[in-house]
């Protein structure tokens, strides 16, 4: 099974955020029901672990938090971008959440990058890097405000791929208890 884990971002909050699509040759949008925050990609796993991965996650004890936006940037760089994202401040509790998915995934035998976390949302893929093209994107002069959004939960998700592209199914979610916290770092 090809699995991630992630972050669901509200349903209105998907719309309006994929109306930050502007036409680049190549570029694959995500498509609006598929935007979420991954904390971690998993890639193949046997189903065998994927109990093990279910009862690991659920022993995550972090508290709900505010995520906020922080806005847009590419990835490796901007002269020769592949992906486009929306930036998430890096709030204390989502580094947290994040550290012990790391560890949760990490005790369970699958292989993670070693990479640091970067908090944002993958809006779009970049077949050739076209930095003049995305400078539409990166250089929006009506950037709209997004309202930060109390994260509740967070989803194991299997990534089945189809002719028409992946196909995300949630496996299982799992609740963060309240917390009063806001964006504030």
């Amino acid at each position: 099974m090809r699995l991630f884990i992630a972050i669901e971002i509200p349903d209105e909050l998907k719309k309006k955020i994929s109306c930050l699509h502007v036409d680049i040759p190549g570029a694959r949008w995500v498509p609006a029901e598929q935007i979420h925050l991954t904390l971690a990609f998993l890639g193949e796993v046997e189903e065998g672990a994927v109990e093990l991965l279910k009862t690991e996650l659920a022993l995550i004890h972090s508290p709900e938090f505010k995520l906020c936006f922080s806005g847009t940037g590419c990835f490796p760089g901007r002269h020769r971008p592949r992906v486009l994202w929306i930036g998430v401040e890096p709030h204390p509790h989502l580094k947290k959440l994040a550290a012990m998915v790391r560890e949760a995934v990490l005790a369970c035998g699958i292989p993670q990058e070693e990479r640091p976390f970067s908090p944002h949302i993958t809006l779009a893929r970049l077949k050739f890097p076209a930095s003049r093209e995305s400078g539409a994107f990166l250089d929006q002069p009506e950037k709209p405000k997004f309202t930060p959004f109390r994260v509740r939960e967070f989803t194991l998700f299997q990534s089945r791929l189809t002719s028409q592209g992946a196909v995300h199914i949630p496996i299982r979610n799992f609740t963060l208890p309240p917390s009063g916290v806001s964006c504030e770092r």
